[in-house]
């Protein structure tokens, strides 16, 4: 999740992303992403096991913000808000 284009920058784990990012969209989850209004989602990948996914999200995480721009940028150049494609 982005509040804007190379602005802040929240990355998480969820077994519901279409569910969890609409609860970011409408700040409905208080915490980093409502303080700093990440509402977009410019940025996903999906896993079939959880441990997997929590698994990814540390190695993100532990990496710097411009490995996390890069992985932005490689699937997302024009940042745009990805919710509306997802599959709802």
């Amino acid at each position: 999740m982005a509040n804007r284009r190379n602005g802040a920058l929240y990355t998480g784990v969820t077994s519901d992303l279409s569910r969890r990012a609409h609860e970011h969209r409408e700040g409905l989850v208080p915490g980093f992403t409502a303080r700093y209004g990440c509402k977009s989602l410019v940025w996903y990948e999906r896993y079939e096991a959880m441990t997997d996914a929590i698994a990814r999200e540390k190695q993100i995480k532990a990496g710097s913000r411009a490995r996390k721009m890069a992985l932005i940028e490689a699937m997302n150049p024009q940042w745009q808000d990805l919710y509306e494609t997802l599959a709802l």
